[in-house]
């Protein structure tokens, strides 16, 4: 849905979608984690808010290279290109006190291998799949960055309760993501704003999604390291070829599945490390 908004909104109009769209469910889903998983009293402390900044930010530039990645080459390509940010998470969590297995280097060492025959040579897709890959590993660090810093956020705002700190964590987040980019683009590019509300029921569908998405997302990493979270996460994968395949007729070569599946292995390698 995102995706589709980009000839008319742009690579950043497009990320709003996902943020500003999604803050109203964000909410919803924070008010019924209240309820189930109530925590007592949340620690919005200032490590908190600046987790989610840093997470935001980061999560921001990674969806505009996201999409500018699937623009540049396809649907499916951008997102294997993508899952670099699986043992990039590996190698960000360093920096958290995880550790790194045998298995987990080995996976690196396939996923790069794999990306790398996904973009080279230029000339033979003819699509500037090299620039895409480019944007598609910025992307991956950008995801594994944010993954890692929302883990902390939600560790710091409610011990002990998963759920509603991963919901307090996705509604702070997108608050100050959808605040900060509505801001940006009302000063600087008024015309991709205009496009993403006049696009609102698409915008709509793009949001929900969106803070759903996140909101499992988050759980997941506030019960367990983020490397395994995301390499479970390959399973958008094949979900993204069939659905490239569907919306935009994008075909993939068998070059290109090949490298893709040598991407799939590297990733749950790094998963099982």
């Amino acid at each position: 849905m995102q995706r589709g908004l980009l000839a008319d909104a742009g690579p950043w109009g497009a990320t709003l979608v996902r943020f500003l769209f999604g803050a109203p469910f964000a909410l919803l889903f924070m008010a019924a984690a209240m309820v189930f998983d109530a925590p007592g009293r949340l620690a919005l402390s200032p490590s908190f808010w600046s987790a989610c900044a840093v997470g935001g930010a980061a999560q921001m530039g990674a969806t505009a290279a996201l999409l500018v990645s699937m623009r540049k080459s396809s649907f499916a390509l951008g997102t294997v290109f993508s899952q670099s940010g699986i043992p990039l998470a590996a190698v960000f969590a360093l920096g958290f006190g995880e550790t790194l297995g045998p298995l987990k280097w080995l996976g690196l060492a396939l996923t790069c291998v794999g990306l790398i025959a996904l973009g080279h040579p230029r000339k033979l897709e003819g699509r500037g799949v090299t620039t895409a890959a480019l944007f598609g590993v910025a992307a991956g660090a950008g995801f594994a960055l944010s993954s890692n810093v929302y883990r902390q956020a939600g560790h710091a705002v409610a011990p002990g309760h998963p759920v509603a700190a991963a919901q307090v964590t996705v509604f702070a987040a997108q608050v100050m993501q959808a605040s900060s980019l509505t801001a940006w683009l009302a000063m600087r590019d008024r015309t991709a704003l205009k496009a993403v509300m006049c696009g609102w029921r698409s915008s709509l569908g793009a949001g929900f999604l969106g803070a759903a998405a996140s909101s499992l997302w988050f759980i997941a990493f506030n019960l367990t390291p983020v490397g395994p979270v995301r390499a479970v996460g390959v399973v958008e994968m094949p979900i993204a070829a069939l659905a490239g395949r569907r919306l935009f007729a994008e075909p993939l070569t068998f070059r290109q599945i090949g490298a893709a599946l040598v991407t799939a292995l590297g990733v749950g390698l790094a998963a099982l490390g």
